[in-house]
């Protein structure tokens, strides 16, 4: 099993237990809304470190960016297997034609 899959399983398990003892459990019981602005917060410091920061900042943000986005799907129901077979439509589709086709 890959580790995103592994990240997946292990935010589900502990979605329901005391927000004392899990990160993944205080997020939830603060809400989605809560949910969403770390996910937002993770990814400006994803941006921050890729103009002025180092290789390993990066890598680190780029983490917590992918951990709170499964725990964002997580919360809303929705299986990375959703996700992944999104990108898998996508592949080998021009990323302009995509783009052009949301909007139509």
């Amino acid at each position: 099993m890959d580790t995103l899959a592994r990240l997946e399983q292990i935010i589900a398990a502990r979605r329901g237990a005391s927000p004392d003892s899990s990160y993944v459990a205080k997020l939830n019981a603060a809400g989605l809304p809560k949910i969403a602005q770390k996910l937002g917060e993770e990814a400006t410091e994803a941006v921050i470190a890729a103009l002025s920061g180092s290789r390993q900042e990066l890598v680190g943000e780029s983490a917590d960016v992918l951990f709170h986005l499964l725990v964002l799907l997580g919360a809303k129901d929705i299986p990375l297997a959703d996700v992944l077979a999104e990108l898998d439509r996508r592949e080998g589709v021009s990323g302009l034609d995509e783009k052009a086709s949301r909007s139509e």
